[in-house]
C-alpha cells in the first residue's frame, strides 16, 4: 500500500510540473545540492567541472577570460588534443579551420616567444574576436560534459561570469548555450540584464547591453551599448542556417543581501514570474576572489581590510521569505558537514564551494603553484589579506600571500605596468563625448592622461594577467635570454583555505602533495546523507498519510 501511495505521489509531482507554463530546468530536476565554485581565470577548469558534475553535483567552469585561453592553448600546442576533440564536434567548421590557421603551432611555440593577442574588446567588437570568444567557451562547456571518448557523462555543468567584465558577456554566453551549458551563475556586480539576454539567445534573437560607464555623456547622446545579433554573428560567418533556437540555461545571480535578491525578482530583465531568475548564491564576504563592498563607509581595520559589520550579514529566514521558494545555497566559509546540514535545515538547497576544490588535482592552477600552497599549508597556517584596493573593479579582493607573487610588495614595484588584456577597463566619456577605455592598473600617465588620477592607481593590480599566470598561462616579455620574464601570479582564495589541510595526502613514491575533488565532494555530503536519507524517509511518510 505504501509503495503504491509513493508511485502515485510521484505521478502527480510529474503531471504537475509538465502542466506548468514555465518549466525551467531547476523545477524539472532536483537542485544539486553542492556547486562547485566557478573561479577564474581557468582555475575552474573543464577537468574539474567534469569531476564534480559525474559526482552527481554542480560542476561549473570559469567563462572569464576564456578567449584568451583558447588562443594560447592553440599557441601551445594543444598538448593533450583537448580543444581539438571538442572543435570538431563544433557545428562550424570553417570557423574552427580559421582560429587554427591564425593561432595553433605544431609542438607549441617557443618558451621565449610571446603569445598573440586577440585585439582588445571594444562597442563593436571584430568578427574574429567574437568567434574566437564563442568557440572557446564551447569548447570548455563541451570538455566539462563529455568524457575522453567523447561521449556525454550526463552530468550537469554551470558557466560562473563575472559581472563587470561586461563586453565577453553574451558572446561568451552564447558559446556556452551552444554546448548546451545548464547554469549561468554570477556575481561581482548586479546581472539584471541578464535573465533577459539568456531569453534572447534561447530564441535565436538579437540581444542588448547597456553599458555602464564613468562621467556625464553629452546632451543627445545615446547611453552607450553593445549588440550581439546571432543572426548577423552566423552570416558574418558564411553560415546563417546555423542560427537556431538553444536551450536557456538556468540563471543563479550571486548577491550577498536580502534586498539586493528582491530588487532583483522585481527588476531583472527575464521572463516569467521570478523575472527568469532561477535561484540564488548567497555570497559572504570570507569567500575567494571578489567580496561585496561593505555596506556603509569603507572603514579599514589595522591591517587595511575593510570592516564588515552586523549590516552585512544576511538574515536567511527573511531571505527564504524573500526568494518566494527558489533554491539558494550559501558560500563563504561553508565547506563543512554540519555548516552543510545548517543549510538544510533552515531551507536551503545546498553550499556552493570554491577553496576546497581550487586546490584539488583537478583544478586548473598551476601544478607547481599548488605543490608549493600545499606545502606551506602543511608547514603552517598560510595568510588571506582582503585587499581594497588590488582589483580595478573597485571590490574588496581576496588576495593570498605567498614570496614571489603580486601580493609581495617587491614583486608589484618591479613588474611594469601594462594593460593588454582589458577584462576590468571601465568606459568613460572623453572630453569630445566619445566613450574611452581605462583601467586603473595601467600605465600611470596613461591613466591620467584618459582622465583618472593617481590615486586611483595606487595599489592596484593587473589581475587579467596575473590569473592568466595562475593557470599556467602567462604572458612572456623580452627579445633575449637574458631579458625573459613572465608575468607574476596572483593567488585569490578563500579566509578558510587552512581548513583544505584534512583533505592533503602525501604520494609515498613521489612526495607530492594532492587530494581529489572526490573527496571533498564525500566530506561535505558525510553528515547531509545521512541525515536526508532520515528525514526522506520520515517526511515521504508523513506527507503521503496526512489527511
Amino acid at each position: 500500500m505504501v509503495a503504491f501511495l509513493n508511485m502515485f505521489a510521484l505521478h502527480l509531482v510529474w503531471l504537475a510540473l509538465f502542466a506548468s507554463p514555465v518549466a525551467s530546468l531547476s523545477t524539472m530536476t532536483p537542485p544539486p545540492r553542492i556547486i562547485q565554485g566557478g573561479m577564474g581565470i581557468r582555475i575552474s577548469s573543464w577537468e574539474l567541472a567534469r569531476e564534480v558534475s559525474k559526482t552527481g553535483e554542480l560542476g561549473v567552469i570559469s567563462g572569464s577570460g576564456m578567449d584568451t585561453i583558447f588562443i594560447r592553448g592553440l599557441q601551445l600546442g594543444d598538448p593533450d588534443g583537448a580543444f581539438r576533440r571538442a572543435l570538431a564536434t563544433f557545428p562550424d567548421q570553417d570557423m574552427v579551420q580559421r582560429a587554427m590557421d591564425k593561432y595553433f603551432v605544431e609542438g607549441g611555440k617557443d618558451e621565449h616567444a610571446a603569445f598573440k593577442h586577440l585585439p582588445m574588446w571594444s562597442l563593436k567588437p571584430q568578427q574574429s574576436l567574437l568567434e574566437a570568444t564563442v568557440l572557446a567557451n564551447y569548447c570548455e562547456v563541451w570538455l566539462a560534459k563529455h568524457n575522453d571518448d567523447s561521449k556525454p557523462t550526463g552530468g550537469l555543468v554551470g558557466m560562473n561570469l563575472l559581472t563587470k567584465v561586461e563586453l565577453p558577456t553574451i558572446p561568451s554566453l552564447y558559446g556556452a548555450m551552444l554546448a548546451d551549458v545548464d547554469y549561468i551563475i554570477m556575481g561581482a556586480g548586479i546581472p539584471m540584464a541578464i535573465p533577459g539576454i539568456l531569453d534572447n539567445l534561447a530564441e535565436a534573437q538579437d540581444c542588448v547591453q547597456s553599458i555602464h560607464i564613468e562621467g556625464t555623456l553629452l546632451e543627445n547622446t545615446p547611453e552607450p551599448t553593445l549588440t550581439f545579433s546571432p543572426q548577423d554573428f552566423w552570416e558574418q560567418a558564411g553560415k546563417p542556417e546555423l542560427n537556431k533556437e538553444l536551450k536557456r540555461p538556468d540563471f543563479l545571480p550571486i548577491v550577498s543581501s536580502v534586498v539586493l535578491a528582491q530588487s532583483m525578482l522585481k527588476r531583472a530583465s527575464g521572463k516569467g514570474p521570478t523575472k527568469g531568475i532561477d535561484g540564488f548564491v548567497v555570497e559572504l564576504n570570507t569567500a575567494g576572489g571578489h567580496n561585496a563592498p561593505p555596506r556603509g563607509a569603507m572603514d579599514l581595520n589595522e591591517k587595511g581590510e575593510p570592516v564588515y559589520g552586523p549590516k552585512d550579514d544576511v538574515d536567511l529566514t527573511k531571505f527564504q521569505k524573500a526568494v518566494k521558494g527558489l533554491p539558494f545555497w550559501m558560500a563563504g566559509s561553508y565547506a563543512k558537514p554540519e555548516k552543510f546540514a545548517q543549510v538544510k535545515e533552515i531551507g536551503g538547497a545546498g553550499v556552493q564551494v570554491g577553496t576546497a576544490f581550487a586546490l584539488s588535482q583537478e583544478s586548473g592552477m598551476k601544478d607547481e603553484t599548488r605543490q608549493r600552497i600545499l606545502n606551506e599549508l602543511m608547514d603552517h597556517d598560510l595568510e588571506v589579506f582582503t585587499d581594497p584596493v588590488a582589483s580595478p573593479t573597485g571590490f574588496p579582493f581576496k588576495v593570498l600571500g605567498l614570496e614571489g607573487t603580486l601580493a609581495d610588495p617587491a614583486t608589484y614595484e618591479a613588474r611594469d605596468r601594462v594593460c593588454n588584456l582589458g577584462y576590468l577597463r571601465n568606459a568613460y566619456v572623453r572630453p569630445d563625448g566619445k566613450i574611452g577605455f581605462r583601467c586603473a592598473s595601467e600605465p600611470v600617465d596613461q591613466f591620467v592622461k584618459k582622465g583618472g588620477s593617481q590615486e586611483q592607481t595606487e595599489g592596484r593590480k593587473c589581475l587579467c594577467n596575473a590569473l592568466c599566470a595562475d593557470a599556467g598561462y602567462p604572458q612572456v616579455y623580452g627579445k633575449t635570454e637574458e631579458s625573459f620574464f613572465l608575468e607574476p601570479s596572483l593567488i585569490t582564495i578563500g579566509d578558510d583555505v587552512n581548513n583544505c589541510r584534512k583533505f592533503i595526502q602525501k604520494d609515498e613514491e613521489s612526495g607530492r602533495l594532492g587530494y581529489s575533488s572526490r573527496d571533498v565532494v564525500d566530506y561535505l555530503l558525510s553528515e547531509w546523507k545521512a541525515c536526508e536519507e532520515l528525514e526522506g524517509a520520515t517526511n515521504a511518510t508523513e506527507t503521503l498519510l496526512r489527511p
